[in-house]
């Protein structure tokens, strides 16, 4: 239901305001000073208020000065000693309009309706400009988030290629995503091409285009991402997944600055910045034959390693905050408190899926948890599938389904245990499928295997 809020120093006013309001169906609430307005804008929900100027304790136009740092809820400012200067001092404050005493109910029900009307607007287009805005903050107060946030600063400006490196999941394409965003060449194109979700025998095709009849299914020209990205950048996701082929195609591309499109003569100029990204060991990769060391060595020429979460916990009370003030947004209700317990407990858990598990985590405890995000919610959520684990401050309680905290001589001995239980658990729904798996929680299939092997896991007979 709409709530209004009025605020007024005259009980009369106040009561007949609410009298008509309420019988158009509004949900209506009074004080008789402006204090206790702001207090109410502060805890509650609220759509409208309706606000005298000339009040005891507090003035409507103070009143309405500081509301501005609270909410964006719309104002309508009342007087019985009206003027137009101090309705022009109204309007410029950011009151949506200025009604006089006495009140016309006419014109009141009007006013009403229309500025209800733009505080829906203007919410639907707060999260409209949040679904489309182009970068999101990289954030984090960890030294290796600085760092990073530094280097960017430095580099972008520049031409300078280069080559990002973290698991899945880890921020890799924000990273990229700044990059163009503060570099020369933000007004130009930014094209994306994920080279592992493009089979190899079509990868050549998507950057570089084709000519009509080239292959059979070839039935028109295709302009490809080199061209497409012409004067802007080109983010080469993944790009440890790419045939050699298609490598030395990108390393002539990068050296020559030209293409040819498949099935094509004709070498077309390109302007490109290459940015690429991958979650594979390069050096490791050229050793085994699957990557060029000449392409390698073009791409790196600024290096940037994004480190897991795991290895910047520090990091995650403002990332959980973050994404819950966002996610709350995006469903349009007030934003969930993390308590401390519940942060604490979210720092102690295995980040395998890095910040794209954490979002998801905090997206879960958002639609599971009550008002606030307790460490009860995280010990029950965390693991969607099994609300057994409870973790707990009594370190000496055995109740069932408690974690005793007491076996653990370290910190690190808990992530272990931690993650031997997760990796199991994933093992076991998968029927040990390891391939199935590692995609599932976002590791490399050796990286599985490795893990296996640490903690002795093996399949119940």
């Amino acid at each position: 239901m709409t709530t209004i809020l009025i605020i007024d120093d005259e009980r009369p006013i106040r009561s007949s305001l609410r009298d008509i309001l309420e019988y158009e169906d509004y949900k209506v609430l009074d004080v008789d000073n402006g204090f206790d307005g702001l207090a109410i804008l502060k805890k509650e929900k609220i759509d409208l208020v309706l606000c005298d100027i000339k009040m005891n304790k507090m003035d409507g136009m103070e009143v309405l000065t500081e509301a501005q740092d609270i909410c964006d809820t719309p104002f309508i400012m009342i007087s019985g000693h009206g003027t137009i200067e101090t309705a022009v001092e109204a309007a410029r404050k950011g009151a949506f309009d200025f009604l006089e005493k006495p009140l016309d109910l006419n014109r009141l029900l009007i006013t009403v309706r229309n500025a209800l009307e733009k505080g829906v607007l203007v919410k639907e287009t707060k999260v409209l400009k949040k679904k489309v805005s182009k970068t999101k903050e990289i954030l984090g107060i960890s030294p290796t988030i600085s760092l990073i946030k530094e280097t960017i600063d430095r580099v972008a400006p520049t031409e300078a290629r280069v080559l990002i490196t973290g698991e899945n999941g880890s921020g890799k394409e924000l990273v990229a995503h700044w990059l163009h965003e503060k570099s020369a060449r933000s007004n130009s194109p930014l094209v994306e091409v994920n080279c592992a979700a493009i089979p190899s025998e079509l990868i050549e095709s998507e950057l570089f285009g084709h000519e009509k009849g080239s292959f059979t299914s070839a039935v028109k020209q295709r302009i490809g991402k080199f061209e497409q990205a012409n004067g802007g950048t080109l983010f080469l996701d993944e790009i440890g997944d790419m045939s050699l082929s298609a490598q030395a195609k990108v390393l002539r591309a990068l050296q020559e600055n030209k293409i040819t499109r498949v099935g094509g003569e004709k070498e077309i100029d390109v302007n490109v910045r290459v940015i690429a990204a991958t979650n594979k060991d390069l050096l490791k990769e050229i050793e085994e034959g699957n990557f060029r060391m000449d392409l390698y060595h073009r791409l790196s020429v600024i290096l940037i390693h994004v480190p897991p979460l795991k290895e910047r916990i520090s990091d995650i009370p403002i990332i959980a905050s973050n994404f819950c003030e966002e996610i709350c947004g995006g469903y349009n209700t007030p934003t969930k408190e993390i308590t401390e317990g519940a942060m604490q407990a979210l720092q102690a858990l295995p980040w395998t899926g890095n910040i794209r598990e954490l979002r998801n985590m905090i997206e879960r405890l958002i639609i599971l948890s009550d008002k606030k995000i307790t460490e009860k919610d995280v010990a029950l959520y965390a693991n969607p599938s099994n609300g057994n684990l409870t973790i707990g401050n009594n370190a000496g309680s055995k109740e069932e389904g408690m974690l005793d905290f007491d076996k653990f001589e370290s910190f690190q001995d808990f992530k272990d245990y931690a993650e031997k239980e997760f990796i199991n658990f994933k093992l076991d729904k998968n029927g040990w499928n390891v391939s199935k798996t590692a995609d599932d929680i976002g590791i490399q299939r050796s990286h599985l295997y490795h893990k296996i092997e640490k903690f002795g896991l093996k399949r119940a007979e």
